[in-house]
């Protein structure tokens, strides 16, 4: 087995660092944009008086550093050629965005709202494979460019990581639907022209069948933003949303009646070996930047580096950070060659250590930064506040270990949903 990377491969990272450079970069620091990444940064992001959410100021610096990705090709690398991507696979997606958050904080890439110059576009895959052909005749173009969105209605404020205990229905009414319920952390739907709904339109509680997807207008009648919530990591746009009988087209439906589950599954590995590989990258900035100080820091007469207590929890996480890149990138290479689901244990494997992973990777990093590690003139408080959202939101690493037991003990099997191809 090669392990070394695919010279192509290796050929746009290089690319991609030199568009970071003579693009991003300039941009980053004009206006006083780094705002936006120093000590200052969550300030400057969010709007303290609009409910917490992103300033504009900060959403449009990240339109345009998308734009500039969308002219050069990079935005869209991940899509397949057909749909005018540059058709990155399992494995290229993960270096990169390994790559990419291993540079640290930029404009290059800020997960905090998924922002990246290679972006993973999930809304325009989705919609290439489960939109009918006059939705995709209508959102195709927007979504590939990156100038429109629609958000996920999932959970709920009583259901979270069972989805198929959703409280939330959808009753047929002449020639269209009326739903009625609530759904909890609705991110993005502060510019969303419409909320990809999920809702119980017909079996029992527990059933993954009859669960069904629909994109409702969020201007719609009956449709309530009742707050956002305010979180660990500010700015904040996840929303808890009120639906009060909000009346929704048949022509609405996203991926057939009954099957919204199978839609919001079929990206889940795709995802999560991605941002595996982003925690990864974050893990490595933390640990190389601390390394980096060690060295140089002075301390009773001797660099800190020589201390054990420095060394030691440093050289565990870097031997972590080892094993876990070469997991990923066997996983991703296996996805690349036998499909997105036949690796699906070895994704929540990857997922679940790599969140954990950062965040001990930014703790220690805070502590041998010292009182400058604590304070936001570093930034590892960002990271860690960051990165610890994902052991919980990216499915929980209980849900996570609870699907790997369920294929090491016989309870699930390596398969697509139904009506998905393997590859």
């Amino acid at each position: 087995m090669d392990l070394d990377l695919p010279e192509r491969l290796r050929a746009y990272l290089a690319e991609l660092d030199a568009f970071i450079e003579a693009e991003i970069k300039p941009l980053e620091q004009a206006d006083d944009n780094i705002r936006f990444f120093d000590h200052r940064r969550e300030h400057a992001r969010t709007d303290w008086d609009r409910g917490g959410l992103p300033r504009t100021e900060w959403e449009a610096l990240l339109r345009e550093a998308r734009r500039r990705a969308v002219a050069a090709g990079h935005y869209t690398f991940a899509l397949p050629r057909e749909l005018g991507g540059g058709g990155g696979g399992h494995l290229d997606m993960a270096v990169i965005r390994e790559h990419l958050a291993a540079k640290g904080l930029g404009l290059h890439n800020d997960l905090q709202n998924e922002h990246s110059i290679v972006g993973n576009n999930v809304g325009l895959m989705l919609m290439s494979i489960y939109g009918s052909e006059a939705q995709k005749a209508e959102w195709m173009p927007a979504l590939r460019e990156g100038s429109r969105f629609f958000a996920f209605g999932i959970s709920e404020p009583k259901h979270g990581s069972d989805a198929t205990f959703m409280e939330t229905r959808a009753v047929r009414d002449g020639d269209g639907w009326v739903i009625t319920g609530e759904k909890m952390w609705n991110t993005g739907i502060h510019v969303a022209s419409h909320d990809l709904v999920l809702a119980r339109t017909s079996g029992e509680d527990g059933d993954g069948r009859g669960i069904t997807g629909f994109l409702v207008p969020t201007d719609a009648p009956g449709f309530r933003i009742e707050q956002y919530m305010w979180t660990f990591n500010m700015p904040s746009d996840h929303a808890h949303v009120v639906l009060d009988r909000v009346r929704v087209r048949d022509e609405d439906i996203f991926g057939g009646e009954g099957r919204g589950l199978q839609v919001v599954q079929h990206f889940f590995n795709e995802n999560r070996i991605r941002q595996a590989a982003s925690s990864l990258g974050a893990a490595q900035f933390c640990v190389s930047e601390s390394v980096a100080y060690a060295r140089k820091r002075t301390t009773f007469g001797k660099p800190l580096a020589v201390n054990q207590a420095i060394q030691f929890p440093l050289v565990e996480l870097q031997t972590q950070i080892e094993m876990l890149r070469a997991l990923i990138h066997k996983t991703a290479w296996l996805m690349d060659r036998d499909g997105a689901f036949s690796q699906s244990d070895k994704v929540s494997m990857c997922n679940y250590w790599s969140n954990r992973l950062c965040c001990e990777a930014a703790d220690r990093a805070m502590q041998v930064h010292g009182g400058l590690g604590y304070s936001r003139h570093t930034p590892f408080e960002h990271i860690y506040r960051h990165h610890r959202r994902y052991r919980i939101t990216e499915g929980s690493e209980e849900i996570q270990m609870r699907r790997i037991a369920g294929y090491m003990f016989g309870f699930m099997s390596q398969r697509a949903p139904k009506g998905v191809s393997a590859d």
